[in-house]
């Protein structure tokens, strides 16, 4: 196919929809190994998420995909430890209805509402603080803090600058399909040099059986957990958009009309709300795979269909999951030195491509506090809820958007 033509679905797309999933398997993966959350599980909820999202979108189906998102990694990996992964999956589910809330207030209201109520001057350090925060995270994983007892100091700088290395290589000089994939790329050389050491423990994938259903885990619902993980979810929406319109470049479809952001929004309000109901990590668009169905000029969304139906498959292979339980922490830490900076990049970026000025008092203001709200340790207790982090920073930036007035005139610094 040369342009988009709508959902054509046949068995031909799916060598190319198993394409994609590779693609897509290093990031997806990532988060429930970082999280402590099972990797199996949220095979099965990137695909079923990915269906759902085709069911409510299906009069113009965008051909992308759904899987886990990294804008989560640190509100879940506090809310699991603070209240357990069953209270974490009920606030993900609740994370999902504020996309669908967003979803009827675009509905109802238009896109301006929520350009309005999420300009970037707010959504860009938002995002730039859920990097900055999970950077402390990724220098203890590739120093191997923790692990002492299993690896050296100097044998996890290696491993996880060796990984890094490799990522960045196959990142600036790589062509084609290998440049869609360096993560997966990054992780197989890391766990080489990491077996080449013999610091790779087998017995897990041993211990494995070959098939069995997913661990999945089911909601529990706590006031602190669903108040503390529903704020997370703007930054993922606001990215929701921005993968639409490119998308919608790719396609040459304008998306953000048919099926619309009231419509896109829903279908990732309602993926992620699925993903919690089975202990999967929320969903979000991939942009891996945009790149990819660019790369390869295949606009058929059924070819995601696909891509979704092998992810479920692959979820009941007790075996793969096992694989991925075995790589050492300084692998991880290594993609992550790279990842968490880029996702902070990403959050300077959207204030840089939408001219936020700074030299304005009123942006200074909001984008001053949200940092420091947000990277600071700031909480705000209010006896029946606290608010924190990423999630109290984004609510502080959402207020102070809202109740300051705009600057007329200001002095040029």
């Amino acid at each position: 196919m040369t342009k988009y033509e709508g959902y054509k679905f046949n068995f031909r797309q799916s060598i190319l929809g198993v394409q994609f999933l590779f693609v897509a398997f290093g990031a997806l993966v990532l988060v429930p190994i970082l999280t402590g959350l099972n990797a199996n599980v949220a095979l099965f909820t990137a695909g079923i998420g990915t269906l759902a999202f085709q069911l409510v979108t299906r009069k113009n189906v965008p051909p992308i995909f759904l899987a886990s998102s990294f804008a989560f990694i640190a509100p879940m990996t506090f809310s699991i430890q603070k209240w357990g992964v069953s209270a974490t999956m009920g606030g993900i589910i609740a994370a999902g209805f504020m996309y669908v809330l967003l979803s009827f207030l675009v509905r109802f209201k238009g896109e301006e509402f929520l350009h309005k109520l999420l300009p970037p001057v707010v959504v860009g350090p938002v995002v730039a603080t859920i990097g900055l925060i999970l950077s402390p995270a990724a220098v203890k994983m590739a120093m191997g803090v923790g692990n002492e007892a299993v690896y050296s100091h100097a044998q996890s700088m290696f491993i996880a600058f060796f990984t890094l290395i490799c990522t960045i290589v196959i990142m600036t000089l790589a062509k084609g399909i290998l440049k869609l994939i360096p993560i997966l790329i990054g992780i197989l050389f890391g766990y080489l040099a990491s077996f080449l050491m013999g610091i790779v423990d087998f017995s897990p994938i041993a211990n494995a059986s070959w098939f069995g259903i997913p661990e999945f885990v089911f909601p529990s619902f706590e006031w602190h957990a669903i108040l503390y993980m529903i704020p997370i979810a703007i930054a993922p929406a606001i990215e929701h958009i921005g993968d639409m319109i490119t998308i919608s470049n790719v396609a040459k479809e304008d998306f953000l009309k048919k099926p619309g952001l009231k419509n896109t929004l829903l279908g990732d309000g309602i993926a992620t709300s699925l993903a919690g109901f089975f202990g999967g990590p929320p969903n979000t668009t991939y942009s891996e795979v945009t790149a990819a169905v660019s790369l390869t000029k295949s606009y058929n969304p059924a070819i995601m269909t696909w891509t979704a139906i092998t992810a479920i498959c692959l979820a009941f292979i007790g075996k793969l999951g096992a694989v991925l339980s075995t790589i050492p922490t300084p692998v991880i830490g290594g993609i992550m030195l790279l990842l968490f900076g880029v996702i902070a990049s990403v959050g300077m970026q959207i204030l840089i491509k939408h001219n936020v000025d700074l030299s304005d008092p009123r942006n200074i203001i909001i984008v001053s506090l949200i940092f420091v709200f947000a990277i600071g340790g700031m909480i705000l207790d209010l006896q029946f809820v606290s608010f924190s982090g990423v999630g109290l920073g984004a609510i502080v930036g959402i207020v102070l958007n809202l109740v300051l007035p705009k600057t007329k005139h200001f002095d040029e610094v």
